[in-house]
């Protein structure tokens, strides 16, 4: 029960983008079609399900103070914590080159669709915050890290999937030439954030 709170937490209490405004570059410039949000979405779950548990073992068993023990007692002073950016940097970098290398191989039309955007997954502020957030909850095992990582990535998916598919509603709509785009895309993203604030008590 334990897991299905910290899924329920991190995609709809905690949402990347209705709760932190994480990510919201991609965000943006994806969801002008639902294909192509549906894509980064999903690129965005599986880089998240997968960087969070990584980096969660290299933070308890790599950087933290004492995390070397299991190499010997005399490690145990051993406080890497400075290395905690460059490493995590590395761990989303190298699985985001995976995704694209995927991604490109599976579905060539939806590579060239997503363009510049699915490399620069590396340097969404949603995915570092992924791993930031994870390192600040202090999760008791790498299971729970996990569905934190896969909560936050549905999270994410949903908001993209979501606001995509308003926006191809709205497409034709007749809307004041100063809000048309991206003015209307923040009108719309505000709203949704509010509702999402209904979720803050969705807690079994």
């Amino acid at each position: 029960m334990d897991l299905v709170n910290i899924f329920i937490r991190s995609a709809f209490v905690d949402n990347m983008i209705f709760a932190f405004f994480f990510g919201m570059c991609s965000y943006l410039a994806v969801s002008k079609t639902v294909k192509t949000a549906v894509g980064l979405g999903f690129a965005v779950i599986f880089v998240l399900t997968v960087t969070i548990p990584i980096n969660y073992l290299i933070e308890n068993y790599v950087l933290k103070e004492g995390a070397l023990t299991w190499m010997g007692d005399e490690y145990a002073s051993v406080n890497l914590n400075y290395l905690t950016f460059i490493m995590f940097i590395a761990v989303i970098a190298s699985t985001v080159q995976l995704v694209e290398m995927i991604v490109e191989k599976i579905s060539p039309a939806l590579y060239g669709a997503l363009g510049i955007f699915l490399p620069l997954i590396a340097v969404n502020c949603a995915i570092l915050g992924g791993a930031l957030f994870m390192q600040e909850k202090q999760f008791a095992n790498i299971g729970q890290a996990t569905v934190y990582g896969l909560g936050s990535g549905v999270g994410w998916f949903i908001a993209v999937v979501l606001i995509a598919a308003i926006r191809e509603r709205i497409r034709y709509a007749h809307i004041p030439g100063p809000l048309r785009g991206v003015g209307m895309a923040f009108l719309i993203t505000g709203l949704m954030g509010l509702a999402f604030l209904g979720f803050m008590g969705f807690e079994i």
